[in-house]
């Protein structure tokens, strides 16, 4: 194992025991490096990998933190990685949507509340029937946000944040080629929200795969 893979395993080890919690300051460099049998060279390197991926806060002047372990900042590092894709790459991520999302909007149709759905009713409203590609992708975007949002998973939330990125252009892409895109896709809100509104969870389920095959199988078409 090199020295700064291991030097990470053992910062590591710390968090995952309770040595180390949420917001604790780590010992000083000369400290900890002694303390864990590392140099202080390969606990630096391990210190700067685990703030890239937002496990440490490095605060200049200051010290190195524990950062609060909030699923959503783990997984900025989700997005950041997904950012690079491959264009061959864009199915494999709504193969991936299509299993999580599904179930975020099932969760969402007993949990969602009253202001949520008039919230994600209006959205639609604001759209028309006839918007831009442009307008319709910014708006499903949110749209799915808010249902992610009301499913009360915040891990689920910032996984799909970070899939939703590579997706965008092939969603635009088939906006601008394919002739029923647009109307299809308000359908598919609509029929969506209907569901979530009679709290039918499976309905919702459903809904939810057809919406998002239906790009997969078009992206398919297409390559």
């Amino acid at each position: 194992m090199a020295v700064t893979d291991e030097a990470i395993e053992k910062i590591k080890g710390m968090i995952v025991s309770g040595k180390l919690r949420p917001g604790d300051r780590l010992p000083k460099e000369s400290e900890l490096a002694a303390e864990l049998g590392l140099s202080r060279n390969s606990l630096r390197e391990a210190v700067r990998a685990l703030s890239l991926i937002r496990i440490l806060d490095v605060r200049q002047g200051d010290g190195t933190y524990v950062t609060s372990l909030d699923p959503q900042l783990l997984l900025e590092a989700l997005s950041f990685v997904v950012d690079f894709h491959r264009d061959d790459t864009v199915l494999e991520f709504l193969a991936v949507r299509r299993i999580l999302e599904p179930a975020a909007t099932a969760m969402a149709a007993s949990r969602i509340s009253e202001q949520q759905l008039a919230a994600l009713s209006k959205q639609l409203d604001r759209l028309g029937d006839a918007p831009s590609v442009e307008e319709l992708v910014a708006g499903d975007l949110e749209f799915h946000r808010g249902i992610v949002l009301s499913s009360g998973n915040s891990v689920l939330c910032s996984l799909l944040d970070g899939l939703s990125g590579p997706t965008t252009r092939a969603r635009i892409w088939r906006g601008l080629t394919q002739e029923d895109a647009v109307s299809r896709t308000l359908h598919e809100h609509r029929a969506i929200l209907a569901a979530l509104r009679d709290r039918d969870a499976e309905a919702a389920r459903s809904w939810a795969t057809v919406h998002i095959a239906s790009v997969e199988q078009w992206l398919r078409s297409t390559l």
